[in-house]
């Protein structure tokens, strides 16, 4: 049996791209010069991480995703998956648990709404 606690991130100061696991039959790789910004939002136990880049969204949900927001701000979150629920009770507490990613492809310019002059 091994001992080394599940993983749902990890970093690397020499990463150029995370690489997301969507699933365990599909994955993604998002270059760091295509990401835009990074959004937290915490709803009562749960957190939000919403990662833009410019041809992906990725939606994270779980709890204490602050050191991974904070890993992406320095360019060097390299790994990111669900953690599976029969893992999730291995993780210590304050750590992060990431309890699903959903990626979804960014709308191109001219499908997105236009502004409304005020």
């Amino acid at each position: 049996m091994s001992t080394k606690t599940p993983e749902c991130w990890a970093s690397d100061p020499n990463a150029r791209a995370v690489r997301i696991e969507v699933s365990a039959e599909q994955s993604l790789l998002l270059p760091f010069d295509q990401f835009a910004f990074a959004e937290l939002k915490s709803k009562g136990k749960h957190q939000e991480l919403r990662l833009v880049f410019a041809t992906h969204e990725v939606l994270v949900r779980g709890h204490a995703l602050r050191r991974i927001e904070t890993t992406m701000q320095r360019m060097e979150l390299s790994f990111l998956a669900a953690l599976p629920s029969n893992h999730r009770s291995l993780i210590s507490d304050g750590q992060p648990v990431v309890l699903e990613v959903e990626v979804t492809e960014a709308k191109p310019p001219h499908e997105q709404p236009e502004a409304i002059p005020t």
